[in-house]
């Protein structure tokens, strides 16, 4: 987990000295670069703080990085699990707004608080947008994951929210969806690498410290923190060494873990914490991909300078 200050992340990212950078593939010293992609995710946008303003900053400072996609990496309003419809319109009209700010393509991943109703079924399950579907239909997304090619590159778009039964979510997915990215990375040549994004971490470490999971003497870390089911999400990814690097966010932290030839970065959160300031060692950034033609890339988080306000 990064442990850079505020003013060091701010300085690092005007400057354009990029922060952390992995590449676990092979390099080739003629290697070509041939997408860069940032990686936003956890704006949680909202009426109160300047959220959308924020946001916008956001989308400005990429604009001036050379980008030629998007990907938004959900929580992209700031909660509508338990919010009233209007709340919830109120949040979706101001994300939206922002993201007009911007002409780059954009491909994005639901998150958790994206869905509407989880955490007050009895109040919500008989609406026609209740769950997924609201944030589906404004989003134009027939489905809350998807593939796409570009640039020589496979892209996976994983929903990682699953209902629990009552109210509530965990960070898994379904049997469907499974055996759908099963199918999907059996389809793809194996000379073709493949970024997967999800918003929930497949694997990461960061989450061990959101909260005091320790404190009964073991690390106990919730299933809605990260992928549950990573186990055969990994053993899947053995299968096809052409899967090389896999996004997340929710935890609104900076990490950076390799295992089994995957490496799995957690790119931070535009709204750091909630607007309302840096959240452990996370300022308020998002995350620069750059992807070569020979499979490599590399993986920087890029403050951009907002102040927070009331």
């Amino acid at each position: 987990m990064s442990r850079f200050s505020r003013r060091e992340l701010l300085a690092a990212g005007s400057a354009g000295l990029l922060l952390p950078t992995l590449s676990l593939a092979s390099v080739k010293r003629d290697r070509k670069r041939v997408l860069r992609v940032a990686h936003l995710t956890d704006p949680h946008v909202q009426p109160e703080r300047g959220a959308q303003e924020g946001l916008e900053a956001c989308l400005r400072h990429v604009e001036g990085q050379g980008v030629d996609l998007i990907l938004m990496g959900g929580d992209l309003i700031m909660d509508s699990l338990n919010a009233t419809a209007d709340r919830t319109k109120a949040q979706w009209d101001l994300y939206l707004a922002a993201m007009k700010s911007t002409k780059l393509p954009v491909k994005t991943a639901l998150g958790n608080h994206d869905v509407w109703g989880w955490s007050n079924r009895a109040a919500y399950d008989k609406e026609s947008r209740f769950g997924k579907v609201w944030a589906a239909e404004l989003l134009h997304l027939d489905k809350p994951y998807y593939s796409f090619d570009q640039a020589g590159w496979h892209f996976v778009v994983l929903d990682s929210t699953h209902a629990l039964e009552g109210n509530g979510y965990k960070a898994q997915l379904d049997d469907a969806q499974f055996e759908w990215l099963t199918g999907d990375l059996a389809s793809v040549p194996k000379d073709r690498p493949v970024l997967v994004l999800s918003h929930i971490p497949i694997l990461g470490v960061c989450s061990m410290f959101d909260g005091q999971n320790e404190k009964t003497g073991n690390w106990v870390i919730p299933g809605s923190y990260i992928h549950i089911d990573a186990r055969r999400i990994i053993e899947l990814f053995l299968k096809h060494p052409n899967v090389k690097v896999c996004l997340s966010g929710h935890e609104h932290q900076i990490d950076v873990v390799q295992y089994n030839g995957v490496t799995y970065a957690c790119n931070g959160a535009v709204c750091a914490g909630w607007w309302g300031g840096d959240y452990f060692q996370c300022t308020y950034g998002y995350g620069l991909v750059d992807l070569f033609d020979d499979g490599s890339f590399e993986n920087r988080y890029v403050a951009f300078d907002w102040k927070t306000k009331g």
